[in-house]
């Protein structure tokens, strides 16, 4: 049988590794210190106020300056969704947003297709066993070929 040999440590190595991780400790530490603290009793409620509405203004200011992309073709489609009654009652609404996702690639042939927000939110409205029978939507598509549905009003 072969020999196992053992690794001697010697205690000036253990030592250096030591100090090593001592120094590294106490550099987090002042880190750490330097961390300035705030107290929450600094802010009033006016200030606070003022810099949520700051802060929102900026974010529609960047999207607003936003390049908008260049529509290559809009259309706007009634899609039945009245098929979706077939089935599984508790599954109409899940049917209803694969019915869509079918029907726009069927008209559009997207290479992405992204349902909007509200579209999504109108098909879920009423729960997952009603959603509606029919849907007004506004699909546009960009030069990458990327189809984005909208709800009409």
């Amino acid at each position: 049988m072969a020999k196992k040999k053992s690794k001697e440590i010697s205690l000036d190595d253990l030592e250096s590794e030591l100090e090593e991780v001592e120094e590294e400790k106490e550099e987090l530490e002042e880190e750490i210190e330097e961390i300035e603290e705030f107290d929450i009793d600094e802010f009033t409620e006016e200030e606070e106020i003022s810099e949520i509405f700051e802060e929102e203004g900026e974010e529609e200011a960047e999207a607003a300056e936003a390049p908008k992309e260049e529509i290559i073709d809009e259309r706007i489609y009634v899609i039945p969704l009245a098929k979706a009654r077939n089935g599984p009652r508790n599954k109409r609404a899940k049917k209803s947003i694969r019915y869509l996702r079918e029907y726009m690639n069927r008209h559009f042939k997207p290479e992405a297709l992204v349902i909007s927000q509200e579209v999504n939110e109108k098909i879920w409205e009423r729960g997952a066993q009603k959603p509606p029978r029919k849907l007004k939507v506004r699909a546009t598509k960009n030069i990458d070929g990327l189809v984005v549905v909208y709800l009409v009003a």
